[in-house]
């Protein structure tokens, strides 16, 4: 090849758009959740992620509304025939009523589950989402105007299913890990979150984290000691201030992680507690945010 030409292709090679896989590695976008920025997306009690790492695509939980979680997924740009996994963290519907969408447009799709008999479906009292109104309205389950309930979804009932009962790579650098609950509502539940493996470590993402987010990332830990960041609920809505603070405490100060991106059931107080403990480690995870990995 003569040299002016050569160098003709190696500038094209460098002008040319990435692979879209390649462009989209290395972030958590929430597709489901009742606070966030302004945009054209719905909020709605629940959530859903998508996991975008190395190449690879996994969705994790479904929303409460199989209607609200495929508008949003669409308006965001995520073609759920794509995905080499699923994962449902619990058995909640604000979690698993989006399973109908993803299953119609990808049958074949693994999804890994717990083992779980239990369902909670009903509305939920207007007092659960403790009110925080000194954060800014894009920080508060929805924008600070709540329903006057909120309404439960419905649980799985066909699909590929893969029953996690013990910690599990299931792609190079990926893990599902269950963690069971003994705390009162929820004795018995069995959670499943998602490590991904970055070279900071553990990035973990947690649905509800009903058996409490520091045992989940205690169990994390077992695969790697480094734990980067926890994304998702950690389940402190209606907790006491002294438990929202020992909570944000030991995550900092004992677990050591890097940074932290509380959603869903994480409280309003809790976002406002994380906030102060983390500082410019803590990233925002509202609707439609898209939370960048190592």
């Amino acid at each position: 090849m003569k040299p002016l030409v050569a160098a003709i292709v190696v500038a094209l090679a460098l002008l040319a758009p990435a692979h879209p896989d390649a462009q989209q590695a290395g972030r958590v976008t929430i597709l489901y959740d009742a606070f966030g920025r302004p945009s054209a997306l719905q909020k709605d009690w629940g959530f859903a992620a998508l996991v975008e790492y190395g190449g690879r695509r996994i969705l994790f939980d479904t929303g409460n509304d199989a209607a609200i979680f495929a508008r949003n997924a669409k308006q965001l740009g995520v073609d759920l025939s794509r995905l080499d996994a699923a994962v449902i963290s619990h058995r909640h519907g604000d979690h698993t009523t989006g399973l109908e969408v993803l299953i119609a447009t990808n049958p074949k799709v693994p999804i890994y589950v717990p083992r779980e008999g239990a369902f909670f479906k009903g509305a939920v009292p207007p007092d659960f989402l403790a009110p925080d109104p000194s954060l800014p309205p894009h920080m508060r389950y929805f924008d600070g105007n709540p329903p006057e309930g909120l309404r439960g979804g419905t649980p799985w009932s066909r699909g590929n299913f893969q029953i996690t009962t013990k910690t599990t790579e299931i792609l190079p650098g990926f893990f599902v890990l269950t963690t069971r609950s003994d705390k009162p509502g929820t004795r018995e539940m069995n959670e499943v979150s998602l490590a991904v493996r970055t070279p900071q470590g553990l990035a973990v993402i947690v649905g509800c984290s009903h058996p409490g987010v520091e045992k989940i990332l205690e169990t994390a830990a077992q695969i790697d000691t480094r734990l980067y960041t926890a994304i998702g609920g950690f389940h402190l809505v209606q907790a006491p201030h002294n438990e929202i603070e020992r909570v944000a405490g030991l995550l900092h100060d004992t677990l050591k992680l890097q940074r932290v991106a509380p959603g869903h059931c994480t409280s309003e107080a809790g976002f406002s507690a994380f906030m102060r403990r983390f500082g410019d480690r803590f990233d925002k995870a509202g609707l439609g945010a898209r939370v960048p990995l190592p």
